[in-house]
């Protein structure tokens, strides 16, 4: 009988600080070119490791710090932490029973790959408790079927992603990156966002050496970041305009909305003054914000 391990693994927020989107393919899905960073806003997998035999039991909830919660109303086999374990043990042909309590502060739907992240997770935390001999780069093909960015949030860090996230050029280091992120209370549903774009982009063309460019400057300029996907997003949740303007006021500088939204984003020079600023979002427009820095696992 195996004695009871147990681990914590952090699973960060991304930020899309360049995404470019091309118009659909046969299969309706759309080519991305994007760089990505993980941060150190995250969610926490708490994963204890069972004896054999034993059924896996999985709780999900909300950390007493996060800045906005919503009902956890999904089913437990709906989860994409869950999906990924019952994935990696189909793949291994083999049962990983553990006891999972994912205690969550990334917003749920909120542009930010919290779901696909809580994944990558899951593989690596099982990775660690059974010691598996299970490559990243194995565990970043087994993360393509789970979802488009779990491949990247595999490893995390700074990285160009491109395709249906399949195509991962990672970068040696992390960049010094600073923001404060805000949550706004209304969501931004990643099928209507892209049905959005394809009516207001029908000439979409994905732009890669806009993003490969933007990669490789530094220090990052605050209005540098693009995402073809904010005007989409404003458009389906109109009132995303109005937190956006008010965060601009507050902050002197341009906001930038996350991946399909609705997370909102300002860079800052660096985290003193993301903290600071975080607090003055929070009291002055009324929005639930936190400072968060990029940085790898």
């Amino acid at each position: 009988m195996h004695e009871p391990r147990q681990t914590v693994v952090r699973a960060p927020a991304k930020l899309n600080l360049a995404l470019s989107v091309g118009p659909p393919g046969a299969d309706r899905m759309h080519p991305i070119a994007s760089w990505m960073v993980t941060t150190d806003f995250a969610d926490d997998l708490h994963l204890r490791r069972l004896d054999d035999g034993r059924d896996s039991l999985y709780a999900i909830l909300w950390a007493p710090d996060a800045p906005r919660t919503s009902d956890i109303d999904w089913p437990i086999q709906k989860d994409l932490a869950v999906r990924a374990h019952l994935a990696l043990e189909q793949h291994l042909g083999r049962r990983l029973p553990v006891r999972m309590k994912l205690e969550k502060r990334i917003p749920v739907g909120g542009g930010l790959g919290g779901g696909s992240s809580n994944a990558a997770a899951m593989l690596r935390g099982l990775r660690e408790l059974f010691d598996l001999e299970t490559t990243d780069a194995e565990l970043a093909e087994l993360a393509r079927t789970l979802g488009s960015d779990v491949p990247f949030l595999v490893r995390g860090g700074s990285a160009i992603v491109e395709g249906l996230g399949e195509r991962l050029e990672h970068h040696d280091r992390t960049p010094d990156v600073h923001a404060v992120l805000a949550f706004p209370a209304a969501g931004c549903p990643t099928g209507p966002v892209y049905g959005k774009f394809d009516l207001m982009r029908p000439d979409a063309a994905l732009q890669p050496a806009r993003v490969r460019a933007l990669a490789a400057a530094a220090p990052l300029a605050h209005d540098a970041p693009f995402n073809d996907l904010a005007e989409p997003a404003i458009a389906v949740t109109p009132s995303l305009a109005d937190e956006i303007a008010d965060m601009e006021h507050v902050a002197g500088r341009r906001v930038h909305v996350s991946g399909s939204g609705s997370t909102l984003f300002v860079l800052c020079d660096g985290r003193l003054e993301a903290d600071l600023l975080a607090e003055q979002i929070r009291l002055r427009a009324a929005l639930p914000a936190v400072a968060a820095s990029a940085r790898g696992h």
